[in-house]
Order: C-alpha cells, then sequence, then structure tokens
C-alpha cells in the first residue's frame, strides 16, 4: 500500500492547524471568561480562586492608576468572609477575621477616594494584603509583591 506524500502532508497540515487552534480557542477562555484553572492537583478552594482573582483586578487596578484612569472594582470582595477555605481553621479565625476586614475596608475607600488619593490607598491596600500574608499564609506573598 502506498501512501501519497501530496496526500500526507496535506493530512499533517490539517492536523497541525485543528490542534494549534484548539489550544488557541482554549487560551482564549481562560482570558475572556475569567476561568481559573486549579494550581494544585487536588484542587484548589474556593478561597485560593477568589485570591487570584483578587490578584488579577489588583493588577488592573495598578494599570488603571498608573494610565490616570478611573479605576474599576467588579469583583465581590465580601466574599472573602465566606469563601472556603484550604484551611478552614484558619478562616474561621479572628486574625483572618480582622485582616479580612481591614482589607475589605481598603476596597470601600478605594471605591470612593478621588484622584489625588487612589494611588495612597492602592498601596494600603497591597499593604494590607501583605500583612494577613506574613501572618496566615506566606506562599502568595513574592507575587503579592508583584502588585507594588
Amino acid at each position: 500500500m502506498k501512501i501519497n506524500l501530496k496526500v500526507l502532508t496535506c493530512f499533517l497540515l490539517i492536523f497541525t492547524v485543528v490542534v494549534s487552534c484548539s489550544e488557541k480557542k482554549k487560551e482564549s477562555l481562560v482570558g475572556e471568561n475569567q476561568i481559573q484553572q486549579p494550581i494544585n492537583p487536588n484542587g484548589d478552594s474556593e478561597l485560593a480562586l477568589l485570591m487570584r482573582q483578587m490578584y488579577d483586578e489588583a493588577q488592573l487596578i495598578k494599570e488603571q492608576i498608573n494610565k490616570g484612569e478611573p479605576i474599576e472594582i467588579n469583583l465581590n470582595h465580601e466574599k472573602i468572609l465566606t469563601a472556603h477555605a484550604t484551611q478552614p481553621e484558619k478562616a474561621a479565625s479572628e486574625e483572618y477575621r480582622a485582616f479580612a476586614n481591614l482589607y475589605l475596608q481598603s476596597i470601600k475607600n478605594l471605591q470612593s477616594a478621588n484622584a489625588n488619593e487612589v494611588a495612597n490607598i492602592y498601596d494600603n491596600m497591597v499593604v494590607s494584603c501583605m500583612t494577613c500574608h506574613k501572618v496566615l499564609c506566606p506562599g502568595p506573598m513574592v507575587k503579592i509583591k508583584q502588585l507594588q
């Protein structure tokens, strides 16, 4: 059985295009719809996924501030108090609640700030994230520093 070289080449070209298009579609879905892919092999908690979304929104706010644009806060940050955590005992502690409430206050301050105050309040918000993570969950601190 002889395989025609033109047919084989055509088949490989079509296969390559189909595979690469499906990968691009997968990438665009993640970006456009804010689908968070689990990082941990055993899955991620609701709180971990929420905090990644908070990070993404903070990055956008940082860019808006740097461009002198009005900031937009679209995420429901109140979920920080109710989202299921990887270590529920930490999220149930008074310490976590105090840090979470300070963070939520910084979000409220951002929403009501005038243009001259936004950068300072944003910096305070990032500091509140760092402070909480220093005490309760230091892993994400390297990433949070990128928000400064």
